[in-house]
């Protein structure tokens, strides 16, 4: 199978999916992505199905935190603290 390939920040997104999945033992929700990358609502859910598109999520439908990371955790960058992932324009 080939190597699937993902932004920098899809890679954070789901370097998130994966940290957050292992320490609290269930997937994040949106509301928790949100909350880590300071993002609005629209924001994440459009990463997130770009994840799924992209093959590299899979989600159960109607089933409340089912995401389910398909890349092999060794192929994910480290999470880095989110200010270093926003993409905005210099600080002031």
């Amino acid at each position: 199978m080939s190597e699937k390939s993902f932004t920098d920040r899809q890679g954070q997104y789901l370097a998130f999916i994966d940290a957050y999945t292992r320490v609290h033992g269930r997937p994040p929700a949106e509301t928790d992505m949100q909350r880590h990358f300071q993002v609005t609502p629209p924001s994440v859910h459009q990463m997130i199905l770009t994840l799924e598109r992209a093959g590299l999520i899979r989600r159960q439908p109607g089933v409340a935190r089912s995401i389910e990371v398909l890349v092999a955790p060794e192929g994910l960058p480290l999470l880095r603290h989110p200010q270093l992932v926003k993409s905005s324009g210099p600080r002031i």
